[in-house]
């Protein structure tokens, strides 16, 4: 392991599982908040390393108390100036619990927010409405934290541009720092994915398109610069333990369903909580032996704005920069300074461009 890693901590407990996540995670197991704590703490010691980005996701990480998450970070090594991010519901985050995270060492928060319109919220079968997810920011904000993200839907069933536009400019008036703004996606078993009348109410392709191109302007009009696909921040408020994936750095990722990218090799933990509180030491299946070549980096690299770094593709880099020229013409992509970086109309459809530009590198 490296000297600084990134360290994922899974938190598997829900109070109600949302219609359109496929998210592992458990309802009603309060019982063995403290069982599944003791597991984590066990598993943190036993695999050492120093860590400089820690990250609380889930599930509900904000359904564990401030003690709960003390004695985890108590039990990690963790670097001086360190990002620790905790993901809450605006349901399950009062203003004692935001300080009881912050004097344990939280200090960057990414709130559930996924909009501002009841209605949305009512679809999606969020516990929250507006006003709670309002309050948690500004609750946030006066128990000390600075650096809050939010978390956005677009292409929701019934939705309308002009709400995300204006669920945008009202989390720019609270003041959070950063933005992820992502699709809907079905995702199969889930409960969104059996509703016919919400499925067929759902944006269609063009629309859907045309609704993420006005987001990331009007994000780049309040202030918040593209640097992945779905992230968009103000100036130094990127998310550290995000940027560890799409950069191939390595992370260790701790609990059920939670993945790792360490010792050069990917493994991930089985979706079972009570084996993994069982166990002396959490199961590991190798998933990869051999990540993060060529292939896997600029499909990664090409999902940030700062793009793929053309050097790194050696032999093929004239090759993938010949193919990229066609695209460039289309504005789908700019080659500058040594790098190939997506334009907004490209994230639109990465996946066809990072094939085309990996076929390159297949043939070789």
């Amino acid at each position: 392991m490296n000297d600084l890693t990134g360290l994922y901590i899974h938190v598997p407990f829900c109070r109600r599982k949302c219609v359109y996540c496929d998210f592992y995670s458990v309802v009603g197991k309060d019982d063995i908040f403290d069982e599944y704590v003791k597991a984590v703490v066990r598993n943190i010691r036993i695999a050492g390393g120093k860590y400089d980005t820690v990250y609380f996701g889930g599930g509900t990480p904000s359904l564990l108390s401030g003690r709960q998450i003390n004695d985890i970070l108590s039990a990690a090594d963790i670097a001086e100036g360190a990002e620790i991010s905790a993901e809450i519901n605006p349901d399950s985050a009062d203003i004692q619990k935001l300080r009881d995270f912050r004097e344990a060492g939280i200090n960057r928060i990414s709130i559930g927010i996924q909009s501002l319109d009841d209605s949305e919220l009512s679809v999606l079968g969020r516990l929250h409405s507006s006003k709670q997810a309002a309050d948690a920011i500004i609750s946030a904000q006066k128990a000390g934290f600075d650096n809050i993200s939010a978390d956005l839907m677009l292409g929701l069933p019934y939705q309308r541009t002009e709400t995300v536009m204006q669920n945008i400019g009202r989390l720019s008036e609270l003041g959070v720092r950063h933005i992820s703004a992502y699709m809907l996606k079905i995702e199969s078993g889930t409960p969104l994915s059996q509703n016919r009348e919400l499925i067929s109410n759902i944006a269609d392709e063009e629309l859907s398109a045309d609704m993420y191109l006005e987001a990331v302007s009007c994000l780049e009009k309040h202030g918040y610069e593209q640097y992945e696909i779905s992230n968009f921040a103000k100036d130094g408020y990127e998310c550290r333990h995000n940027l560890k994936y799409w950069r191939c750095e390595d992370y260790l990722g701790i609990g059920p369903s939670a993945h790792s990218c360490t010792g050069g090799r990917r493994f991930a933990v089985p979706k079972d909580i009570y084996g993994f509180i069982n166990s002396e030491k959490q199961e590991a299946v190798i998933t990869d032996d051999a990540p993060c070549g060529i292939s896997e980096r600029l499909m990664l690299a090409l999902r940030l704005s700062e793009g793929f770094l053309l050097s790194q593709a050696g032999e093929y880099a004239d090759r993938l920069k010949a193919v990229a020229v066609p695209m460039e013409k289309h504005g789908l992509l700019k080659i500058s300074g040594g790098r190939i970086m997506l334009t907004p109309t490209g994230f639109l459809v990465s996946n066809e461009i990072i094939c085309r530009l990996s076929e390159v590198l297949e043939e070789g």
